[in-house]
């Protein structure tokens, strides 16, 4: 067994394979019913190491150390399942074993998903006004939707939309594209523990300090080209649109409370014309953030169209991207 079998100079054509069988297929329900999710199994063995090593009575440096344990666990365990699938499916032959392995690897991107509920929102304030708005947002932000107003649940849907680009699209495809599935696996465990116990709360504090600490740096390099691609997919459409997302990144991504989510969201806010991030709300916690962008608060359902229609451009160039590295490679 090999950590990149026969696929290894195929991972970029892996990466164009993935991303594509997950837009033209998505994650049919008929299997999430069956088998559930990879994520869902995923967040089983952290949630079990959750309640097994964080414990209550521990000091804060035991817990720590057991959240440090925890991670070492987790992206081993994640690791060793993708070189054992990748070698098992490589076995197929080059074609065969590609698509077997994008297609496995397809469930893992959230392309179509992201899509599907984000174009929900601006559906469900033209629809139902507020109410159908919060309802909508609710399935795609942690914050508090009862304390939105029509442009707070815009802003909330366009911030989902850059982070979510980055994080559920770009580096799932990134890590696959350098590390074959095994990278993948290890990048979504990752995520997945940022997601589950990688939050300030004081169970968490201590034992999900890895977590959170690990995640920031695996998305890293995604969500800078992640800005990249919202900047040229800008320019596609109007060069001073690119030209305000390339400024709002240098000035305002670095002073995002996250060392990432601030640059895909301060690219999309400056190719719309908007300010978003800002001071906001999660559960009764109340965020002082800085604002991403220096144009208009008021979000309106049209803006989160048009955040779509830079989504649709950056998937391509994201495709593009892709191919071309597939060719050259």
């Amino acid at each position: 067994m090999t950590l990149f079998p026969a696929l290894y100079p195929a991972l970029p054509w892996l990466a164009l394979v993935a991303l594509a069988l997950e837009a033209l297929l998505g994650y049919p329900d008929a299997v999430y019913a069956r088998i559930r999710h990879p994520v869902v199994w995923i967040g089983a063995l952290i949630g079990r190491l959750d309640r097994a090593w964080n414990r209550a009575e521990r000091p804060a440096a035991a817990r720590k150390a057991a959240g440090v344990a925890a991670e070492c666990v987790l992206v081993v365990a994640a690791l060793a399942a993708g070189i054992l699938i990748q070698d098992l499916l490589a076995r197929l032959g080059g074609f065969w074993g590609t698509l077997a392995t994008g297609l496995l690897a397809s469930s893992l991107l959230a392309q179509r998903s992201l899509h599907r509920f984000v174009s929900a929102v601006p559906r469900g304030l033209r629809q139902r006004g507020l109410e159908g708005g919060r309802e909508a947002v609710s399935h795609i932000v942690g914050r508090n939707p009862a304390s939105l107003d029509e442009a707070g649940v815009a802003r909330a849907a366009l911030e989902s939309l850059a982070e979510n680009f980055s994080d559920g699209i770009v580096a799932p495809a990134f890590w696959l594209a350098v590390g074959g599935l095994p990278g993948l696996l290890a990048y979504k465990a990752i995520n997945t523990a940022d997601s589950m116990v990688g939050h300030r709360t004081p169970r968490h504090e201590a034992y999900g300090w890895a977590a959170a600490r690990l995640d920031d740096v695996v998305n890293l390099p995604a969500s800078r080209l992640t800005a990249g691609l919202l900047v040229l997919a800008a320019w596609t459409r109007d060069g001073r649109q690119a030209k305000a997302a390339l400024a709002a990144v240098r000035r305002d991504a670095g002073r995002h409370r996250s060392p990432n989510a601030g640059w895909p969201e301060a690219a999309m806010a400056g190719a719309l014309g908007l300010r978003l991030a800002g001071p906001r709300t999660y559960g009764e916690t109340r965020v002082e953030d800085h604002w991403m962008g220096d144009g208009r608060a008021e979000a309106t359902a049209a803006d989160i169209e048009a955040g779509l229609s830079l989504y649709r451009r950056s998937l391509a160039l994201l495709w593009g991207l892709a191919l071309i590295l597939a060719w050259t490679i």
